[in-house]
C-alpha cells in the first residue's frame, strides 16, 4: 500500500471492521474468474491484501498465494488464512521479475498518488510472468481527495487506466463497472479491469 499515514491509520484502527465487511467472498464473480484463469498450482499475489480474504480463497483453490499489505494488523489477519504467505510491504517495495502467474490488485492501488501509479504498474508488469494476469479494481472519477474516514484516494476514468496499463506493458483484456458501498458507508462507482503482461 501507499505510505499515507492517515490512510494507514484508518486501516490499522478498522482492521477487524474491514475483515468483517469482506468476510464472504465465495460468491465474488471477479475473484472466481481470476482463480479460474490461473493454471493449476499457480503462484499469485494479493497486493494490498487487507485481511487476506481473497488470498485465502486463492489458497483454498490450490494456488500458491502470497499477500502483502502496509498495515501490520492486516498482515496478521492475512497470515491467519490457511495456505497464505503474508508479509508487510508498501507498493514501492514490490520487487522481482517473472514471479507470478497472476496479481490481484483489488481496490488497493487507488490509495497511491497519481504520479506514483505508473511506476507501480511497471513493477507489477515485471513481477508477472509473460502472459500473466493482472486484476485491478479502482474507484472511478477525477482528481483526488479523502473520504469521510480520512483515507486518501486517486480517481481515474476508464480511458486513463487503459492508457496507464498500456504504458506499463499490460494489454487490457476486459472491464466491468458498478457501484458498491464501502467502509465509509458511501456508495461509489468503480471499475475492474483485467490485463495481460506482455513479454518482459
Amino acid at each position: 500500500m501507499s505510505r499515507d499515514d492517515e490512510t494507514l491509520g484508518v486501516y490499522r484502527a478498522r482492521a477487524q471492521d474491514y475483515a468483517d465487511m469482506t468476510a464472504d467472498l465465495v460468491g465474488d464473480r471477479h475473484l472466481a474468474a481470476f482463480i479460474a484463469a490461473m493454471p493449476a498450482g499457480a503462484r499469485v499475489l494479493d497486493l494490498g491484501c487487507g485481511p487476506g480474504r481473497a488470498a485465502g480463497q486463492m489458497a483454498a483453490a490450490g494456488l500458491r498465494a502470497d499477500a502483502v499489505d502496509a498495515v501490520p494488523e492486516m498482515v496478521a489477519l492475512a497470515a491467519a488464512q490457511p495456505g497464505v504467505t503474508a508479509w508487510q510491504a508498501s507498493f514501492d517495495e514490490l520487487e522481482g521479475r517473472d514471479m507470478y502467474d497472476g496479481i490481484w490488485a483489488n481496490f488497493s492501488l487507488l490509495h497511491a498518488e497519481r504520479g506514483a501509479l505508473p511506476r507501480h504498474l511497471a513493477a507489477l508488469d515485471r513481477a508477472l510472468k509473460p502472459g500473466g494476469l493482472l486484476h485491478i479494481g479502482m474507484k472511478t472519477g477525477t482528481g483526488e481527495g479523502r473520504d469521510a474516514l480520512g483515507r486518501f484516494y486517486t480517481y481515474y476514468t476508464e480511458d486513463e487506466l487503459r492508457a496507464l496499463l498500456a504504458d506499463a506493458g499490460l494489454a487490457t483484456q476486459d472491464s466491468q463497472t458498478g457501484a458498491s458501498r464501502g467502509l465509509d458507508g458511501q456508495t461509489a462507482p468503480w471499475i475492474v479491469l483485467t490485463a495481460i503482461a506482455r513479454c518482459n
